[in-house]
């Protein structure tokens, strides 16, 4: 809202000539970083305390670890504080004519209100439970499909460049333009919108012990971050025809529109080191299930218009562990009647077998950053 209205009043004065600092994407990264990051801290103590007021406290699984008797009662849905500074911040400093930025932030919303209704039944009801687990994906793809169905088969919703490499695999390490893999259109939408439902699922698992799901959050917004505005950025503007187009160079896809997406990550790392503050061991706040779906269906969209859907198994390797895990340990049961860890998701097993809760959050913090770097040499090494 800054940018839609400030920006255009450069020309109306020479005193007023500053604002055209706002075409420049780079700052407005910082500031809506800057923003997301001051709302949620600031903030995160006045919500805390009206959520203890309310009574809106975790409700702990019966079968858990016993050390996890503790966080019975701790302040929860704690993501609602998460989606507004991440949201705000979107406003104030994207194009919101962009449709990178108003996709990405229709999921995160949408997914943020299912989140909601799932925490608020397992309040209400006090167990853990929630929306029975067929209507919540029901709810995931009916949103994540409704939003990028638009997006990918009305050719005048989105610019033209990313028309053309719509349907296109970006094959991680293998050069973009070189090594095309274009699947059919319906076929690609459809495994878009698993990649979205996979992230927000994924995220929403991982979230079962203090900071151990907003630390990944936060490298995975910084990687995205990065890869967007890169997809986007041109250096030599002062002659266009001979500019230098940074995803030609490196060989990704080029998408001129992208770099307003960095804008949207720079928010959700914000708010993410906002949050991490009073979400750290020993937490006083949860993000619920109304931060952990929204946030990784917020990233899942970055990873489909930034064309990272395959790269994102590598920079989200933590919550793809966590997620195999249930789909392991839920499987192997069924068909076998074992068990094959001590409990899942697996962060749960390391509870199990004796580790500290710190040092497998720090860890898989650490596993989380290397495997960003890795996702961050695909850049060069094609």
């Amino acid at each position: 809202m800054i940018y839609e209205y400030l920006f255009p009043l450069r020309t109306h004065a020479d005193w007023l000539g500053w604002l055209n600092v706002l075409r420049y994407v780079p700052f407005r990264i910082i500031m809506s970083t800057l923003t997301a990051m001051l709302f949620s801290f600031f903030l995160a103590p006045w919500f805390i305390r009206e959520l203890q007021k309310k009574q809106i406290g975790q409700v702990v699984r019966d079968d858990g670890p016993a050390s996890h008797r503790i966080k019975q009662g701790t302040p929860t849905m704690g993501g609602s504080l998460i989606l507004l500074s991440v949201l705000v911040p979107t406003i104030l400093w994207c194009d919101l004519h962009n449709p990178f930025v108003w996709a990405t932030t229709a999921v995160t919303a949408g997914y943020g209100v299912i989140g909601y209704l799932d925490d608020y039944l397992k309040i209400k009801m006090k167990n853990t439970r929630g929306v029975p687990g067929r209507f919540k994906l029901l709810g995931q793809f009916l949103v994540g499909g409704g939003v990028l169905s638009y997006v990918f088969l009305k050719q005048s919703a989105v610019p033209a460049d990313w028309w053309a490499i719509r349907a296109r695999l970006s094959v991680p390490f293998l050069a973009f333009d070189k090594h095309p893999i274009t699947l059919p259109i319906y076929v690609y939408v459809a495994f878009a919108i698993f990649v979205v439902v996979a992230w927000s699922n994924a995220v929403n698992l991982t979230d079962g012990l203090d900071g151990l799901a907003i630390g990944p959050v936060i490298i995975n917004g910084g990687t995205y971050l990065l890869w967007a505005y890169l997809a986007g950025a041109s250096l030599g503007i002062a002659n266009v025809s001979q500019r230098l187009v940074v995803a030609r160079y490196l060989d990704i896809p080029g998408i001129a529109s992208a770099g307003e997406l960095s804008i949207y990550c720079g928010a959700v790392v914000g708010a993410g080191i906002g949050f991490l503050w009073y979400n750290t061991y020993p937490a006083q706040v949860f993000m619920g299930d109304v931060g952990s779906l929204a946030l990784g269906g917020g990233l899942g969209m970055c990873a489909v218009f930034t064309k990272n859907e395959l790269l994102s198994i590598v920079l989200g390797g933590v919550f793809f562990l966590e997620a195999v895990s249930v789909i392991v340990q839920v499987g192997s049961f069924k068909l076998t009647g074992k068990r094959v860890f001590l409990m899942a998701p697996i962060h749960h097993h390391y509870e199990k077998k004796g580790w500290a809760e710190p040092k497998i959050i720090v860890r898989f913090w650490i596993i989380s950053v290397l495997l960003a770097l890795v996702a961050l040499s695909s850049l060069k090494v094609r």
